[in-house]
Formats: structure tokens, C-alpha cells, sequence
């Protein structure tokens, strides 16, 4: 049985990056870059005009002039303004040749039977509304940093410069296998000594969260034959296989023997913390194997702290082992020592909250915990106030 501490050292030491490929940018949502980006293009590739209103070249002193041209954005004509005269223009639309200031058309007195436009000096500055040629990137300046995640927001970004296609982290496959007779699917109806699967619906959602899109649930009954086929099959077809269940050493729990008879190499197996001690982790070629409690409490928390943070790594993210925060304990604690604890919290700002319900069968408290607290290993008793290791869910 092996420490915390050393169980992420083991797992960030056999974790590698994902394949790389490049996809279309409609397919990038939530992906991660693989490599640094670079405008290809300034954007905005012209002076342009930042709202409706009227153009010329200003200097600060006169506030009369005759009115000229009407420029429409998409206009590429290539335009430009007699001295002494205005522009009508639109948002978006080239600035043309001897202009250097739009007014918005709010602040303008328009007298339409002399053909002038008049307004208050002491409203606009020389240069205001303009949005300059590269103002918001100039060709060959990096605009996003290999291992940015893609956000809605990136994505216009990238269409803004032009770019269609990306290079990403390509997500693992991931198969995930229920162990247990006495589990049944929601909506079915159950008899005494039978209880609901959670564990599927709910490590179908951590996966998707976790930026997983190929995810593939396998149901396997008590029996060592029938769980063997199927742990052969996912590591057949899939990059990382979670087993949830028959993990521990009763007389029905066969996952850790068919993982041995499936060519899995160990790299640990139970970790010194609550929940989730009958955790296993292992390696067959580059496919990773994790072997979970039954426990719906102990997957929710062997998930997030060992699989997520692998599976983050694999598709592009950097510091994923460290705490989200480090935050005062805000009630006293008894533990057993020598066992790590993780206790679902809540975190408002800076500021937690220790939940009720803390037993490793029990969802409750993960129905509103968006935390987990760590409780180190040796001591005992955590006083309060004592800075402790926050990681959000």
C-alpha cells in the first residue's frame, strides 16, 4: 500500500500526451491546441469605422461641414473624402482616404436643405471610433499558447484570422466497465437486495467533462469468465479502461486477476486514504488501466483525484496534480492517522465548507460538494484554521 503523495508520482511519471491531428474548427469545442498560434493576417486588416455615424479629417477646431459620401461596410472600393467635406459611414466599413475620425450620428445636427452637419466640439476628439489596422493582432504575433483550451471565445478568434483548421491533444477512447450482480439499470424496477447502477451515468458524465468524446459503458456480472471477455475487449478498442467494483480481495472480486491474466503491468494497488483504498493502477503497452471501488462516494473521488488529472494530461494540460487552492480549514477535524482522507466540501471564494455525509457509499453531500479537501496522512487531528489542499470538482 502506497502513499498519496506517491501515487501521483507514479501516475504523472507513466502519463503521456495524447496523439496530435488536426480537425476542422467546428469539431474543436473544449480540445486543446497542440501547438502555439500565430496570426496569419492584422486584424483589423483596415481602418475601419467602430459604430454608425460620420467621417472625415479632424483636427479638433471645426464643427461644420458639408456632407459627401454614404460608405457602406463591405464597400472596398477604394474611397476618398474631399477636404472639407464629411462621410456618412457605417460600423464595420473601411475608412476612406483623408479621414481620421468618426462622429456617432447621435451627436450630429443634420441640416439637410444646405447639405451640412454640425456638432458640439467639446464631444469628440480627433481619432475617436476608429479601430486601427492591427489593433487586435498584427500578422505573426502569438495569439494562443500551445495547450489553450477551446472556448467559443477562441474559436472567433480564430475565425477572425482566417484559420479553419486546428492541430489538438486527440481526446483518448475510454471504455468503462461495472462490475457487480446486484446492480440494475435506472427504470427498471428493483427487488430486495438490488440496487440502482449509479456508477455508469455517473463516470459517463465525468468523462464528458473531462473532455472525453468516444466513451463506451460495459455492464459485467460476478462471473470471471464473462469479466475477462470483457476486459479483453476494452483494452481491445479503447485507449483507457476504468473498472468500477471487484477490486477488493472478497470471493466474487476477479477484476484484479483478469487484469493480470490480460497482460495489465501493476503500477500500485491500494492507496493509504479514505475513500478509495482498494485502487488500483496499471499499464498494458501505452493504454492505461484504472481499477475503482465499488463505492459511488470513492469513484466520484478516485475520478477526480487520479483519472482526471491523467486524462487532462494526455489531451494538453499542464499542473494538473496541483491543488486549485490552499485554503484555512474551518472546523477542527479527527482522522485516522496515517491515511490521507478527502472530504467533500464546498468552496464559496476563499472560504470552505466541510459537507455532512462523508461515508464512502453515501452521494448526498456530492450533490452540492463542488470540492474536495485534503486531510494529510499522519496527523490525527487537523486543528482549525490549518492550510490545507483544495481541488474543485
Amino acid at each position: 500500500m502506497i502513499s498519496v503523495t506517491q501515487a501521483r508520482k507514479i501516475l504523472s511519471e507513466n502519463t503521456e500526451r495524447a496523439g496530435v491531428k488536426i480537425i476542422s474548427l467546428e469539431e474543436s469545442l473544449d480540445l486543446h491546441l497542440a501547438k502555439d498560434i500565430y496570426s496569419p493576417i492584422d486584424v483589423p486588416s483596415f481602418d475601419n469605422s467602430a459604430m454608425d455615424g460620420y467621417t472625415m479629417e479632424y483636427d479638433g477646431s471645426r464643427k461644420e461641414w458639408d456632407l459627401g459620401e454614404i460608405i457602406q461596410a463591405g464597400d472596398t472600393s477604394r474611397q476618398k473624402v474631399v477636404a472639407g467635406t464629411a462621410a456618412r459611414i457605417f460600423t464595420g466599413a473601411k475608412m476612406p482616404e483623408g479621414t481620421n475620425t468618426v462622429i456617432p450620428q447621435e451627436l450630429i445636427q443634420r441640416d439637410e436643405h444646405l447639405g451640412k452637419i454640425y456638432y458640439d466640439l467639446d464631444q469628440i476628439k480627433p481619432g475617436s471610433n476608429v479601430r486601427l489596422k492591427g489593433s487586435q493582432c498584427r500578422e505573426g504575433e502569438l495569439i494562443l499558447a500551445k495547450g489553450t483550451v477551446i472556448t467559443p471565445g477562441v474559436i472567433g478568434l480564430l475565425a477572425s484570422v482566417g484559420i479553419v483548421e486546428v492541430e489538438i491533444y486527440a481526446p483518448p477512447t475510454v471504455g468503462y466497465i461495472i462490475t457487480g450482480d446486484e446492480l440494475k439499470e435506472v427504470g427498471t424496477k428493483l427487488i430486495e437486495g438490488e440496487i440502482y447502477n449509479s456508477n455508469g451515468p455517473m463516470l459517463t458524465a465525468l468523462l464528458k467533462k473531462a473532455g472525453i468524446r468516444v466513451i463506451s459503458g460495459y455492464k459485467a456480472s460476478d462471473d470471471k469468465e464473462k469479466l475477462q471477455q470483457i476486459i479483453n475487449e476494452a483494452l481491445e478498442t479503447r485507449n483507457v479502461v476504468i473498472l468500477s467494483g471487484g477490486i477488493s480481495v472478497g470471493d466474487y472480486d476477479f477484476v484484479k486477476e483478469c487484469l493480470e491474466n490480460a497482460g495489465v503491468n501493476e503500477l500500485f494497488y491500494k492507496i493509504k486514504q479514505r475513500p478509495g483504498k482498494p485502487m488500483f493502477a496499471g499499464k498494458k503497452g501505452e493504454k492505461f488501466i484504472f481499477a475503482l471501488p465499488g463505492n459511488p462516494a470513492s469513484v466520484l473521488s478516485c475520478f477526480n483525484m487520479y483519472v482526471k488529472p491523467c486524462l487532462q494530461y494526455m489531451q494538453g494540460l499542464e499542473n494538473v496534480w496541483k491543488p486549485n487552492k490552499i485554503l484555512p480549514l474551518p472546523l477542527e477535524q479527527k482522522k485516522k492517522p496515517g491515511f490521507t482522507f478527502f472530504l467533500k466540501a464546498r468552496r464559496e471564494g476563499e472560504k470552505i465548507s466541510i459537507l455532512g455525509g462523508q461515508q464512502s457509499f453515501n452521494l448526498q453531500a456530492f450533490s452540492t460538494a463542488n470540492c474536495l479537501v485534503e486531510l494529510e496522512e499522519e496527523k490525527d487531528l487537523i486543528e482549525e484554521g490549518t492550510l490545507v489542499n483544495v481541488y474543485d470538482l
